[in-house]
């Protein structure tokens, strides 16, 4: 009589830590260590650096604007704000800005520069705080006063390009100011056109002195409101609410967003750079997690079928395992999340001046997300395959040919790759971004998979094994005998390159139109109020100062009055910036030439069309406009009209002249207009380009010259920034990519050591199988590379066009440079991978085999 067997009188979390110790220290569980640990700590370092830039702003918001609420308007106020303000017991100040030139006296050189004037009084600034030196070159401190009464507080840049020193006379229309500070932080400067001119800050009670404030002249007012929270909330709702009424323009509530556009727009930019980058790491790194977890369940599939045979049940086995995939998982992801924290400082470096290094310390969810991320890595890739141990039959410990891996089911794929899907979106923080990154590596895997088992199948119908080299023959029997693996280790492979090639597009070529974007020669000054009568003699001028390429165009301010006959009005829209746009004055233009750099998109610009407009894209995708469209226009108390004839895409940030709306005709009769221009000034000292902009301005004392030498070098700099910290981050997904090529070549040496001790056996020698081994790495990274570049070439453009705004198209080669870059990368990674196979004796591999 037979004595059942009992299961071993072993607890699983006994059994789960003797699993980790023992893997451990056989160095089983390196691989999965670091592709978690690369993944966790690329997510969380942008995570932190994320979660502080959005504590920062947070935190500075009202400094940034000036106020708890700021009422922002063309024209001064309506009383009633005011009003309703000091009944809540708010403190109220009203500034007021705009531009206008300054000059210096003739016996100082009588140079005169663009600047942007502002007028304060007591209070000011109600949040943030004001920060001024003696001199230009002293300590800064902060103060609560404003400028006295006939004097002036500048920014340094205004000394040096008037040539002016502390306490001379600054002219400013009609009145005569003393510089008595400089100004070295404005905290509610904001930004747009007007805030690259140095800044001049006057008292309220000089404002009248100067004569500068016509009817005619574009002025800023901003009434700022700070108080108690529950009585700011309770005017906001009512300023809204004033704002929204029929009939009521030129008024609008300002927010952060209004504040500092420019500065927001290139963090959202950087932001969306590092997280693609980390994106890419926690995708390559879920790929070398599945490849190092399956060849794990492999080497243990015979450990397992003894303890079976011992009588150990599934379930014990099943929850040990979980157990010790759970604790690696977990002290993977503490040990990224360290490394994270670490490492988001360096971006605080890299963008200093961007940011602020006194950022609030972060919240707990980068953490959260970093410990997730590492954790559904574990589980949903790693974990599937190592869990069908627990079902290896107690027979295979005598049959070798049972008790194999089967592909994970559909529904465990579907499952872990959801969840990890929705982490990835999650920390993309941009659901167009992480939707194009992650549904383009799905898709790609699934390309990957379908080409190469083809490229397989037709490889071994097109050698000819009597006319081709022997060891051709014998590498192409090897990969057609697996196909299965060798769909695995091209599909990977391919995920690998794909990564590396998108970053080397990324840092080559988007990168570099993103800097292109203000290129070397960009114009540098822009000059407007040029009128009509001065036209020839102005472009003359230009021509004798050296400047032989500038922009000109007429400048026709009109305002949108009806669209296809109907009237507009800003309550009509619900987006903020379309009724924004339609409560303000365009800057209308007109040339018969379409500009060199306003392509078409849609319809067709034809010369001298009467009757024709043509229209930026954006204004139109942001208006519901469409060719066809007919658009009423109030210029100058005349109605003037065009139909929608073409569409233009315009890069806004090219340093040229740009317009919303174009007459495509030489001359719009019976309109005023007046012309802008855009040029380089003549290369030289920075004293002989003040010495030209001074000519200019006393030859046309009316027009208004605006230097934007400071700012293109400040773009500039800000980008190097930018891309510094996206490159320093490549690191960690360079590093995933190699994590998984070495992962892939080496899945299958098991599967190889045994072919070719077999091989061995029968007489192969070492060299002719160096060079099977050689080919079929070869091909297998020609084909990688080739199917990695062509996808990398689709998914960049994407990102290029749809996340970046960037106008990008690869270079037709980059598919043949994937390929050979797939070929070297396989034929180094299988020489690190694979040098053992050729090495271990065949007496000792076919022992192994058949033990």
């Amino acid at each position: 009589m037979s004595t059942p067997i009992t299961s071993l009188p072993i607890r699983f979390w006994t059994l789960g830590w003797s699993s980790l110790t023992r893997d451990w220290r056989a160095g089983e569980l390196r691989l999965l260590m670091l592709a978690v640990t690369l993944a966790v700590a690329a997510l969380s370092a942008v995570g932190f650096f994320a979660d502080r830039l959005q504590g920062g702003l947070t935190r500075d918001a009202r400094a940034l604007i000036g106020g708890d609420v700021v009422i922002s308007s063309d024209n001064t106020p309506p009383p009633a704000f005011e009003e309703q303000a000091r009944e809540l017991g708010l403190t109220v100040v009203q500034t007021l800005s705009f531009p206008t030139m300054g000059r210096a006296r003739d016996e100082e050189g009588g140079a005169a520069r663009l600047v942007a004037l502002k007028s304060v009084g007591e209070g000011y600034p109600l949040r943030g705080s004001l920060r001024v030196a003696e001199t230009p070159t002293g300590t800064d401190a902060p103060t609560r006063d404003i400028p006295a009464p006939g004097t002036a507080w500048v920014d340094a840049a205004l000394l040096v390009s008037l040539d002016l020193e502390m306490g001379q006379p600054l002219l400013l229309g009609d009145a005569s100011l003393t510089i008595a500070r400089v100004i070295v932080v404005e905290p509610d400067r904001g930004a747009g056109f007007m805030s690259f001119a140095p800044r001049v800050m006057i008292n309220n009670a000089d404002l009248p002195v100067t004569g500068l404030v016509q009817p005619a002249s574009r002025l800023n007012y901003r009434l700022a409101v700070v108080g108690d929270e529950a009585r700011v909330a309770r005017f906001n709702q009512w300023a809204q609410a004033e704002v929204a009424k029929p009939g009521v323009r030129g008024i609008r509530l300002e927010s952060l967003e209004g504040g500092q556009p420019a500065m927001q727009e290139t963090l959202e930019r950087a932001e969306k750079f590092l997280n693609l980058v980390a994106l890419l790491a926690a995708l390559l790194c879920a790929v070398a997690v599945a490849i190092a977890a399956r060849g794990f369940a492999q080497r243990h599939l015979d450990d397992c079928a003894m303890l079976r045979v011992l009588g150990l049940s599934q379930g014990t086995m099943a929850r040990a395992y979980t157990l010790e995939f759970a604790l690696v998982g977990l002290f993977a992801s503490a040990l990224g999340v360290a490394i994270g924290y670490a490492v988001h400082h360096v971006f605080v470096v890299l963008l200093a001046g961007l940011v602020e290094a006194s950022l609030p310390p972060p919240g707990i969810t980068p953490v959260l997300l970093g410990l997730g991320m590492g954790l559904t890595l574990m589980m949903a890739f790693g974990l599937p395959p190592v869990l069908q141990l627990a079902k290896v039959p107690p027979l295979r410990v005598i049959r070798r040919d049972v008790g194999q891996l089967k592909p994970a089911t559909l529904a465990v794929l579907a499952l872990g790759m959801a969840g990890f899907a929705a982490l990835l979106l999650a920390a993309s923080r941009d659901l167009l971004l992480g939707g194009i990154a992650v549904g383009g590596f799905a898709a790609a895997v699934l390309l990957f998979a379908a080409a190469s088992y083809a490229a397989v199948r037709l490889l071994r119908a097109s050698v000819n094994e009597a006319t081709a080299p022997r060891a051709l023959v014998m590498a192409t029997r090897q990969l057609s005998a697996r196909p299965a693996y060798a769909v695995v280790q091209i599909s990977a492979l391919s995920v690998g390159l794909l990564a590396l090639v998108l970053l080397v597009l990324l840092r080559t070529d988007l990168i570099a139109s993103w800097r292109n974007a203000t290129p070397p020669d960009a114009p540098n000054r822009f000059v407007i109020n040029v009128q009509p009568e001065q036209g020839t003699e102005f472009q003359q001028a230009l021509r004798t100062a050296g400047v032989e390429r500038f922009d000109w165009y007429p400048m026709i301010r009109g305002r949108l009055v009806s669209v296809n006959g109907a009237a507009v009005k800003p309550e009509d829209y619900p987006d903020d910036r379309a009724a924004r746009l339609v409560d303000r004055e365009f800057n209308l233009s007109n040339t018969a030439t379409l500009p060199d750099n306003n392509p078409v998109v849609q319809g067709t610009w034809t010369e001298n069309e009467a009757d024709a407009l043509s229209v930026e894209e954006g204004l139109a995708e942001t208006l519901g406009l469409k060719l066809g469209d007919r658009l009423g226009f109030d210029i100058g108390g005349q109605i003037t009209e065009g139909r929608i004839t073409s569409l233009r895409k315009v890069d806004w940030g090219s340093m040229r002249v740009n317009f919303f709306v174009v007459f495509p005709v030489a001359e719009v009769p019976n309109v005023p207009v007046s012309f802008i221009s855009a040029f380089r000034a003549p290369d030289g000292a920075s004293a002989a380009g003040a010495s030209f902009d001074n000519s200019l301005v006393r030859q046309f004392p009316n027009i208004t010259n605006v230097d934007m030498s400071q700012t293109i070098a400040q773009v500039q700099r800000v980008l190097g920034q930018v891309i510094s910290a996206v490159e320093f981050l490549f690191a960690f997904t360079l590093a995933a990519g190699l994590v998984v090529l070495l992962a892939a070549i080496t899945a299958t040496r098991g599967e190889r050591e045994r072919e070719f001790a077999i091989l061995r056996a029968v007489g192969a020698g070492s060299r002719l199988l160096r060079q099977v081994q050689r080919i079929e790495l070869l091909g297998v990274g020609l084909l990688a590379g080739f199917l990695a570049s062509s996808v990398a070439v689709a998914v960049g453009w994407a990102l290029a066009r749809y996340v970046f705004q960037f106008s990008w198209t690869a270079s037709p080669w980059v598919p043949l440079g994937g390929a050979l870059a797939g070929a070297v990368l396989a034929l180094v990674a299988g020489w690190w991978g694979l040098r053992s196979v050729l090495r271990t004796p065949v007496v000792e591999t076919l022992r192994k085999a058949t033990a």
